[in-house]
């Protein structure tokens, strides 16, 4: 990737500055899913082993440059300490007297928390006196976070000017996961695209029809596409006035010999509704008072011939209203047809963003991806073939 990484620096008696992400749900006041503090668990058990003072730093919220008492990150606190199995000491702030007494009074190989970043307005703006007053609490800058790295701010790119700087094993193995996948994938690559809005990611399509060999459009961005080739979608979800675009997506996948798959029959009714009556058509036979809310059996099919042939895939979105019963059936069964050619090895799987963590979940197919990114913007980001700054900074 490019990077320094933890291999290049001795952190005995150092004060490792972590840049992690915490923004984690919470319910009653205590956090209700631990993945992303799994994520840097890693890390963190690695530096404090090897005799680090770890010094973690994480935005919580939108609290928009004010202390907001609700958007604390005390209550990971006891949630990061059941997880690690060793004490974390909370710093009631991230930057002067209260951080430097936090972090004074954490031993070599123990761990502080440091208090929400975005309670500054120096964050979010990347502040050089904030990065200055941040980097003060660390001897080496590790960036943990590949769900930030799309954002240039103080915390994740900042303090890198004031501190020697490499990644951490979460952001080391999701980069190398993602640069496999994208920059320099074994062919055949399949991108899968769903979702809403073909406006939402208009610039991950562009993109990937220059680098995939097949290109599968799902979820309501297919009736967009179907529209734009003539194809009347009823009352379907769909953004007629992109069909100009779309053309223009479709003449440059041609040119790029990408070839983009689209439902050959999907799932209708006449209201979206849990287990609304529902029929399977021919994709150009949609009545008028029917919307196409998933992909038909023999789009699977069609979509699963040519995924066995793939070396490498990457997913983002689900291909139906997964939410709703019965049209999370295409994402299902294409996604459990991914995960098993996954698991035996025939396909480096790579998915991500919180809509198709949401549905590989819910497939029970996330586990046999080869990759699980947790990032959304950044990943979304990465997709487009954008440089992102938490990246760039981490970089020799």
């Amino acid at each position: 990737m490019g990077t320094k990484t933890l291999d290049d620096f001795n952190f005995e008696g150092k004060r490792a500055l972590v840049r992690v992400d915490f923004n984690v749900p919470m319910q009653d006041g205590k956090v209700s899913d631990v993945t992303r503090l799994a994520r840097s668990a890693p890390t963190i058990q690695e530096l404090a082993d090897k005799g680090a003072k770890l010094v973690l730093l994480s935005h919580f919220g939108r609290p928009k440059g004010k202390i907001v008492p609700d958007m604390s990150l005390a209550p990971v606190v006891d949630a990061l300490r059941d997880l690690l199995g060793r004490d974390v000491v909370f710093g009631r702030d991230c930057i002067g007297e209260e951080a430097a007494r936090a972090v004074a009074a954490t031993n070599f190989g123990g761990i502080c928390l440091l208090e929400n970043t975005r309670f500054h307005p120096g964050e979010e703006k990347n502040d050089p006196d904030f990065a200055k007053a941040l980097s003060a609490n660390g001897d080496i800058f590790v960036g943990d976070a590949f769900s930030t790295a799309h954002r240039a701010h103080a915390s994740n790119v900042g303090v890198a000017a004031f501190l020697p700087a490499c990644a951490g094993r979460a952001m080391e193995r999701e980069v190398d996961y993602l640069t496999q996948s994208m920059a320099n994938p074994e062919r055949p690559m399949m991108a899968v695209v769903g979702g809403a809005k073909v406006s939402s990611k208009l610039a991950v399509l562009e993109n990937l029809v220059t680098k995939a060999d097949y290109l599968v459009v799902g979820g309501g961005m297919a009736n967009t596409f179907l529209h734009a080739m003539g194809i009347d979608v009823g009352k379907s979800l769909c953004e007629p006035d992109l069909a100009p675009i779309v053309q223009k997506i479709l003449s440059k996948a041609a040119e790029a010999k990408c070839e983009v798959v689209l439902p050959c029959d999907v799932v209708v009714a006449t209201e979206f509704k849990a287990h609304a009556e529902s029929r399977v058509r021919p994709a150009d036979k949609t009545a008028a008072d029917e919307m196409i809310l998933d992909l038909g059996p023999d789009s699977v099919d069609l979509i699963a011939g040519k995924m066995e042939n793939c070396k490498t895939l990457v997913w983002n979105g689900p291909l139906g209203a997964f939410e709703v019963p019965p049209f999370d059936t295409a994402t299902i069964e294409a996604a459990k047809y991914a995960g098993n050619l996954a698991k035996v090895g025939k396909l480096v799987a790579v998915a991500g963003g919180g809509d198709t963590v949401a549905a590989l979940n819910h497939a029970k197919a996330a586990d046999d991806f080869t990759y699980i990114s947790t990032a959304g913007g950044a990943f979304l980001e990465w997709m487009e073939g954008k440089a992102l700054p938490g990246v760039e900074v981490l970089k020799s």
